[in-house]
């Protein structure tokens, strides 16, 4: 079965669960009405099913590769990134000024899992852009704007962020690239980047990196890190890609997965750069950049998950295997692949909608700057982020699981949605980092935005009751446990309990998020298929947030009740 867009899917949550019409209802986003972004889905659909997909595999067999200091990407990226490019895919929530569409970051968010679904590796480029786009749009100076932005969202050049080094890794306040002032406005930047993605590719005039580096005297930590723009060619005075610039590929890294995204291990030699932002603000510069990527690679998460779905339903819809109660004969009228079948598809429902929210809340920040909405935003991102990319490794993994024997084998390619994932719980800060983010600086409110959340929860849990009353009141009491546990969280002065229990906190919350937003669709299609996937979500996924609240209140004090040295025993 070839792969299929879930457009219907977008559509059914715009229209009863995340809320799009709010945004619509703006000043901002008023030209996003139905039949615009029905259009759009459609036609991304289209690019996803004819273009992307037939590169899943071609990627994954014939990685990028470094040649003579060039990278060389896959057989066919060089065309798809054309078609995305030329599709005007990637300024879609870019500022119309300069050529971007000026969309909702939710119908983009809807975009760019389908992309990820397609074909994740190829899908990281575009995405890069749109993270630096957005980075230069808020902190670069009308100079930088005018240059780069035409050319970043046309995609005639491509973005990247420059972070890690070899010894700073999360760690960012660690890193020890240098900054120089020319004297002209400009800086020379000296130092080693590595996970570079996209680093550099062999189908765009140019590459644009955004560089963490330190200018002399700079505080220690992230304090005294600035930002700066770092083309592969620096400009000549018509615009264009010029000279070479002082930076190069060094190598590429050896991965698990994503072989056809080349990641890079940059070297910069005095190369030349331009500030953005503030001296010593690199950080919040960044993070702008950053907060876009984490929506979007829960997005991929999401989308691979998608993909390993579509992958493992035709498997288990032709495999003939065992004697089957069923009327197909194969595989998928055995009790346990239809558990496992079931599991994935009512989990990727409740991570896409999770993801969807919070684009909605950033479209509703964006649009009426109202500081509610902001932090609802701020609280929901790590959550999109991590529960994401959960679902994104627990689908592929029971994909593999599903083609039995036959998935541990290469040429069936549903190993390939597994490793390509996984990273996606590493990069853009980890998962762990995501929780930890959740339980500190995002309730130092005092948990008013989760509770905000919850009051939204139980609302509609109670308008439910006439309809749904068993499903109803499952979702309101995991509201009221996930209450308790929030304050109890808030309670702690050692930051280390809450810490202890952030993982299990987050997967709970993204559990009850989830029966809430199943809910939502029971009430909006009773009787249908989506009444039917909410209720074995909330029958038998949903009181997983039991043992996870239970974990989330331990405190900290048995995870180190071993030694070191009992550790090691």
């Amino acid at each position: 079965m070839p792969f299929r867009a879930p457009v219907d899917d977008y559509r059914f949550l715009f229209d009863h669960v995340v809320g799009l019409e709010k945004v619509v209802a703006t000043d901002r986003f008023e030209e996003a009405t139905d039949d615009v972004t029905s259009a759009i889905l459609t036609e991304a659909g289209k690019l996803c099913e004819d273009i992307m997909a037939p590169l899943q595999r071609p990627g994954d067999l014939h990685p990028a590769r470094l040649e003579n200091g060039v990278v060389r990407t896959s057989p066919g990226y060089s065309d798809g990134y054309k078609a995305i490019a030329e599709g005007g895919w990637i300024g879609m929530s870019a500022d119309p000024e300069y050529g971007g569409m000026g969309l909702p970051m939710t119908v983009t968010t809807a975009v760019n899992e389908m992309m990820s679904a397609a074909c994740l590796s190829l899908q990281l480029a575009p995405l890069m852009s749109q993270g630096q786009i957005e980075a230069l749009e808020h902190h670069a100076s009308d100079a930088i704007k005018e240059l780069y932005l035409p050319k970043l969202i046309s995609g005639e050049w491509t973005g990247t962020m420059n972070l890690t080094e070899p010894q700073a890794g999360s760690d960012v306040g660690a890193l020890t690239s240098k900054a120089e002032d020319n004297g002209d406005g400009t800086y020379s930047i000296s130092g080693q980047k590595i996970y570079i993605s996209w680093g550099d590719n062999d189908f765009t005039d140019n590459v644009c990196h955004l560089v963490l580096a330190r200018l002399p005297g700079a505080p220690a930590g992230t304090k005294g890190i600035s930002l700066f723009l770092v083309p592969r060619n620096i400009p000549d005075e018509q615009g264009n890609a010029g000279v070479a610039n002082s930076l190069k590929v060094v190598s590429l890294e050896h991965k698990m997965g994503l072989h056809g995204s080349p990641t890079c291990v940059m070297q910069y030699d005095n190369a030349k750069g331009w500030m953005v932002g503030a001296e010593g603000g690199g950080m919040a510069a960044m993070f702008t950049m950053m907060n876009n990527a984490r929506l979007g690679v829960g997005g991929q998460g999401v989308g691979a998950a998608e993909g390993a779905y579509q992958h493992a339903l035709a498997y288990a819809l032709d495999r003939k295997q065992g004697k089957t109660a069923g009327p197909t004969g194969t595989i998928v009228d055995h009790a346990d692949v239809r558990r496992m079948l079931m599991g994935m598809k009512a989990d990727i429902f409740a991570a896409r909608a999770i993801a969807l929210s919070c684009a909605v809340a950033i479209d509703m920040t964006t649009a009426t700057g109202d500081a509610e909405w902001k932090a609802r935003a701020a609280f929901l991102t790590p959550i999109a982020k991590a529960f994401g990319t959960e679902v994104g490794m627990n689908v592929s993994h029971e994909g593999v699981q599903i083609h039995g024997g036959m998935g541990f084998v290469e040429e069936t390619g549903a190993a390939q949605y597994s490793r390509d994932v996984r990273v996606t719980a590493i990069y853009e800060g980890t998962n762990g980092i995501q929780a930890m983010d959740l339980v500190a600086r995002k309730m130092m409110d005092g948990g008013e935005a989760a509770n905000r959340l919850l009051d939204e929860i139980e609302e509609n849990a109670e308008a439910a009751r006439a309809s749904h009353p068993d499903l109803a009141e499952a979702v309101w009491q995991a509201s009221e446990s996930l209450r308790e546990a929030t304050d109890w969280l808030v309670g702690q002065g050692d930051l280390q309990n809450r810490f202890a229990g952030a993982v299990p906190y987050l997967k709970a919350f993204a559990r009850v998020l989830g029966g809430h937003v199943h809910l939502m669709a029971a009430m909006a299609d009773a009787g249908g298929a989506r009444e039917k996937l909410a209720r074995f979500y909330i029958q038998r996924l949903l009181p997983e947030h039991v043992g996870l609240l239970a974990h989330a209140q331990a405190g900290a004090e048995d995870l180190y009740a071993l030694s070191v040295d009992e550790l090691a025993a």
